[in-house]
């Protein structure tokens, strides 16, 4: 199921999408279809658990049959980020493709050491965005605007220290984040956060697959287009740390919870380790696309 946190009438409403109709504003279906309550945003669904995801499917189940439901266009709504207000900071992982590994350090002349463990970072909620969005290019803190395209994990339930085989129980879905990032302040701060937390760098969406549907999160082809130009092609199997190794590592001695979010890190093809580098300019249209989700737009916009 794809599940979507969708703007109309300038109110945010959490929907169903399903491909021709449209998307079901859940919550006013439930009502009206079956006589049930159900919560009407993304992160009180989540935190409802498997009955809530039961009754979800009961209700497309219901519209789809019946000519009373009411489905609406696409093209018709906003698509906000599906987490449009994450309750925390965003989790990443560094580092997490051979490949993008060896490019960043050849770009740095540093060298090649690949981690023996996940390596975290985060980047604030005031960066999140939504599909159609636009990333904002300041030049005055920027010239080196990059783009990383990231499957992202959505937590399901409250957990900790959690073995391996207890990771999939854990996950809710899945989603896209392009982990945008300004290089040169990277580097002036020898850390990640900084250059990675101004307003506006972390897209997501444009929807929430979840778990069930999805499947084995290693073996899902991921594109990143500039323009229309391949930049990024790689696929999730490529991952040094895959998906129950990296909620394992984060999950121990530390508290997950319903909505948390965790960028699994991007492959090579970002404009840093490309020969002449092309960072990302005023009106830039960048499409992330992972299979299975879909595709994330967002257009660059220079604000200073």
């Amino acid at each position: 199921m794809k599940l979507v946190t969708f703007v109309v009438n300038g109110s945010e409403r959490l929907g169903i999408w399903s491909e021709p109709r449209g998307i079901l504003d859940l919550a006013a279906a439930a009502q009206s279809l079956l006589g049930r309550v159900l919560p009407a945003d993304m992160l009180s669904f989540i935190a409802a658990g498997p009955a809530a995801l039961k009754s979800a499917r009961e209700v497309l189940d219901a519209a789809t049959k019946s000519p009373q439901a009411k489905w609406h266009a696409g093209a018709s709504v906003r698509l906000a980020a599906p987490i449009a207000h994450p309750r925390k900071n965003v989790f990443c992982v560094g580092r997490n493709y051979k490949a993008h590994i060896i490019e960043g350090a050849r770009a740095q002349n540093r060298e090649v050491v690949f981690p023996a463990v996940p390596e975290f970072f985060t980047k604030p909620t005031t960066a999140v965005i939504g599909h159609d969005d636009e990333v904002h290019l300041d030049t005055r803190y920027t010239k080196q605007l990059d783009y990383e395209i990231e499957l992202a994990i959505v937590i399901g339930t409250r957990c900790r220290d959690l073995s391996a085989d207890a990771v999939p129980g854990a996950i809710f879905g899945y989603t896209i984040v392009n982990d945008v990032s300004a290089r040169e302040v990277q580097r002036a701060h020898g850390q990640w956060f900084k250059g990675k937390a101004f307003d506006t760098y972390c897209p997501m969406g444009p929807c929430i697959v979840t778990a069930d549907e999805f499947g084995n999160p290693g073996g899902h082809r991921l594109l990143l287009t500039v323009n229309g130009e391949t930049r990024q092609d790689s696929n999730t199997a490529d991952m040094l740390f895959g998906v129950p190794e990296i909620v394992k590592s984060l999950a121990g001695g530390m508290t997950l919870e319903p909505g948390d979010v965790i960028a699994t890190g991007t492959p090579s093809g970002v404009a840093l380790g490309m020969t002449p580098q092309k960072w990302l300019q005023d009106g830039d249209v960048i499409v992330a696309d992972i299979e299975g989700i879909g595709k994330l737009r967002n257009r660059v916009r220079k604000t200073f």
